[in-house]
C-alpha cells in the first residue's frame, strides 16, 4: 500500500511539473493537451513497470498493465491523427476558403491623404535601435533591465506608436527586483521618432520575463485553464496604462482546423486583473486582437483554395497569395495589416493588395496591378546604389490619389538616412528625399512630368500662410543653402531650400510673402512661394 501511494505521488508530481512548465490548455482542440495525455499515461506505464520490476522485453510484453497502457496511448495518437486529417484543408477546402470574405473597395475613397505627422517613418528594426539607445542612457536601470523585443505597433491618441516593456536582465536581477516589478516601458512615436521611457508609479508585475506564478502565460493558464491563447501583445490604453492583449483561439473546422479568434482577455500588466470580451465587443483602444501572421494565413486560404485543395497544389489555376512581407497602416483608429497580392507563380508583380483589420478581421481588397514590394524596394535602392542604402519594407500611401510605396532608406548601421516614394503601377518612377516633405515634393513633380497627375496637384498636408518677414537667416545643410524665415504674429520657423526657390534671396525683413508649406520639426518645410 505504501509503495502504491508513493508511486501515485510520483506520477502526480511529474504530471504537475509537466503541466506547470508546458502549460497546455485542458481543451480537446489543443494539440498540447493530447500530448499531455500521452505523456501522463507514459509516466504511469514507466512507474508501473518499475514498481512491478518489469525490466526484460518478454516481461513487458506479457504484462497486461503495460499492454493496456500502450494500447491507450496508441488509441489517443490515432484519434489525434484522424482528427487532424478531418480538420485539414484536404477535406475542407471550401470551409477554409470562406473563413474570410474580402470586400472589394476603392483605394482613393478608403485611404485618404494624411499629414506627415501621421506617417510611421520607422520599421521595427529602427524602433529597436532607438529603444536600445534610450535604455543605454538610463544609467540607473540599464544594469538591471533590458528592452523586450516585442515593440507592438498601436494607435495612441491618434498617432502611430510602438510600445514595448522592459524585462529583467537575468534570473538574479529578477530575484532582486521582482518585489517592485518592472518600473517602466518604452514608447516610440513612429512619425517624429521621439522615444520616451515611461516610468510607472507601480511596476509591471506580470510579464513574459517573470519566472514563477506571475509569468503572464502561467497567470493566464491558471485563471483560464481551458482557453487556448494565440500570440500575446503588449499595448497601452488611452491613459497610458500597460495591458497584455490575449487573443483566445477559436477552431471552426473539426478539432484543430479553421482557427480564428473568438474572445480577447485583457490583463492589466501591473495588477494582473483580467477582463474578458467577445471579439465583437473588444474595446476600441485595443489594436491587435488578431496577430498579423494569422490574418496572412487566413487570406492565403482564401486565395489558394478557391478551386479546391488539389488545384492549389497541382494546377494552381486562379490561385493567389500574399507577398512575403507586410506592414501596418493606421486607418479609422485601428491598425490594419497591409500586404500585396500576387500569383503563386511568383512573377514579381501584384494584382492588388489587401488591408486586414487586427481588431475585427475585416478584410478589404483593392485591385491595382503593379510592382510587388520587393521590386519597388530594389528600384528605390537603385537610385542610391552609390551609397549602398537598403530599403525597409514599404508602407502604402495615397499621394495625389496614386497608390504609392513609401519606404525608409537605411545605412549599414540601420539608421534612416533618406526616404523614397515609388509609384505602384509604374515602379520606375522613384523619388528620393532627405525628409518626407522633400521626397513627396519630388515625387509629385515626377508624376506630373510623366503625365500621371496634373501639375496643380497639392502636396499631402499642404498649408498656406501670408505675412511680413520679421526675421530671416541663412545656413548651409549638407552642402545646400537654406533660408529660415519667421513671420510677424507667428512663432513658427519656415525652411526654404535655395536650390528649389532661388527667388528667396530677393526677400528681406519687412517684405510681404506667401508660403505653401507642410508641417515638420524643427522647421516647417516650404513647398512653394507665391
Amino acid at each position: 500500500m505504501k509503495k502504491k501511494l508513493l508511486a501515485g505521488i510520483a506520477v502526480l508530481l511529474l504530471a504537475f511539473l509537466y503541466y506547470y512548465i508546458e502549460l497546455p490548455a485542458i481543451n480537446i482542440h489543443e494539440s498540447g493537451f493530447w500530448f499531455f495525455l500521452v505523456a501522463v499515461i507514459g509516466i504511469i506505464v514507466v512507474v508501473y513497470a518499475i514498481r512491478k520490476r518489469l525490466y526484460g522485453t518478454i516481461q513487458l510484453k506479457q504484462s497486461k498493465g503495460i499492454k493496456a497502457g500502450v494500447i491507450l496511448m496508441l488509441g489517443i495518437i490515432a484519434v489525434y491523427a484522424v482528427g487532424s486529417l478531418l480538420s485539414s484543408p484536404i477535406i475542407n477546402a471550401k470551409k477554409y476558403q470562406n473563413l474570410v470574405t474580402p470586400e472589394e473597395r476603392d483605394f482613393t475613397e478608403d485611404i485618404q491623404e494624411i499629414s506627415f505627422n501621421q506617417i510611421p517613418l520607422l520599421d521595427k528594426d529602427s524602433a529597436v535601435l532607438l529603444g536600445n539607445r534610450k535604455m543605454g542612457s538610463m544609467v540607473d536601470m540599464v544594469s538591471q533591465f533590458e528592452v523586450s523585443d516585442l515593440y507592438s505597433q498601436i494607435n495612441y491618441q491618434g498617432q502611430p506608436y510602438r510600445v514595448t516593456p522592459l524585462v529583467y536582465a537575468n534570473a538574479i536581477k529578477w530575484l532582486t527586483n521582482q518585489k517592485d516589478g518592472i518600473p517602466a516601458y518604452i514608447r516610440i512615436d513612429m512619425a517624429t521618432q521621439n522615444t520616451e521611457l515611461v516610468k510607472l508609479e507601480d511596476g509591471i508585475k506580470y510579464s513574459e520575463s517573470e519566472l514563477l506564478n506571475r509569468n503572464i502565460y502561467r497567470h493566464l493558464r491558471f485563471r483560464y485553464p481551458t482557453y487556448m491563447f494565440d500570440q500575446l501583445s503588449f499595448e497601452i490604453n488611452d491613459d497610458g496604462v500597460p495591458y497584455w492583449i490575449c487573443p483566445v483561439k477559436k477552431f471552426n473546422i473539426g478539432l484543430f482546423g479553421g482557427q480564428t479568434i473568438g474572445k480577447v482577455v485583457l490583463c492589466n500588466a501591473i495588477t494582473g486583473e483580467t477582463e474578458e470580451y467577445k471579439i465583437k465587443d473588444c474595446p476600441q483602444w485595443v489594436d491587435r486582437a488578431y496577430p498579423a501572421d494569422l490574418l496572412i494565413d487566413l487570406y492565403n486560404y482564401h486565395g489558394t483554395l478557391k478551386n479546391g485543395f488539389f488545384n492549389s497544389v497541382l494546377g494552381q489555376k486562379g490561385c493567389l497569395k500574399t507577398t512575403d512581407g507586410y506592414n501596418y497602416l493606421a486607418l479609422e483608429d485601428d491598425v490594419w495589416v497591409y500586404t500585396g497580392i500576387t500569383s503563386v507563380s511568383g512573377d514579381r508583380s501584384n494584382v492588388g493588395f489587401v488591408l486586414m483589420n487586427q481588431r475585427t478581421m475585416e478584410t478589404r481588397y483593392y485591385s491595382c496591378a503593379g510592382a510587388e514590394e520587393y521590386s519597388a524596394m530594389e528600384s528605390a535602392e537603385g537610385q542610391v546604389q552609390n551609397l549602398k542604402y537598403t530599403a525597409a519594407f514599404p508602407l502604402l500611401l495615397n499621394i495625389s490619389n496614386e497608390p504609392t510605396y513609401f519606404m525608409a532608406l537605411k545605412d549599414g548601421a540601420g539608421l534612416v538616412k533618406k526616404y523614397a516614394m515609388v509609384n505602384i503601377q509604374k515602379y520606375q518612377n522613384v523619388a528620393i528625399g532627405d525628409t518626407v516633405s522633400e521626397c513627396e515634393k519630388a515625387y509629385i513633380k515626377l508624376l506630373a512630368s510623366n503625365g500621371i497627375t496634373s501639375t496643380d496637384e497639392k502636396s499631402t498636408g499642404t498649408n498656406e500662410i501670408s505675412g511680413k518677414i520679421k526675421r530671416i537667416g541663412q545656413a548651409v545643410m549638407d552642402g545646400n543653402s537654406h533660408f529660415y524665415l519667421a513671420l510677424e504674429e507667428n512663432d513658427e520657423v519656415y525652411d526654404v531650400p535655395v536650390v528649389d526657390y532661388p527667388e528667396i534671396v530677393t526677400y528681406d525683413v519687412g517684405d510681404e510673402i506667401t508660403l505653401e508649406y507642410s508641417e515638420d520639426s524643427p522647421a516647417n518645410v516650404v513647398l512653394g512661394i507665391k
